[in-house]
């Protein structure tokens, strides 16, 4: 995928996932980096259960870095409220 493709799944699928979880974005930059490293992490958990990782800018790529993004902002909210 290209470098714009992973940006423009990265900001949908962050948007969603910090919808899913916060009910409310995180901010554009954050929303991006969120779905980003969400995909990696989705498509990781994805090839490790027997399905396809993330393929390009389509409906289950979006799908599979929705859920890893929810599961990088459950782990992320979680280490911010120990530390406080």
């Amino acid at each position: 995928m290209s470098f714009l493709a992973w940006i423009i799944l990265g900001l949908i699928a962050g948007f969603i996932g910090s919808k899913i979880v916060n009910h409310r974005g995180e901010g554009i930059f954050l929303d991006i980096i969120l779905g980003i490293v969400g995909a990696v992490v989705g498509g990781w958990l994805f090839s490790a259960l027997g399905g396809h990782p993330v393929s390009g800018v389509n409906l289950y790529s979006i799908f599979v870095a929705v859920i890893g993004s929810i599961v990088v902002l459950f782990l992320w909210h979680t280490l911010v409220r120990r530390r406080q």
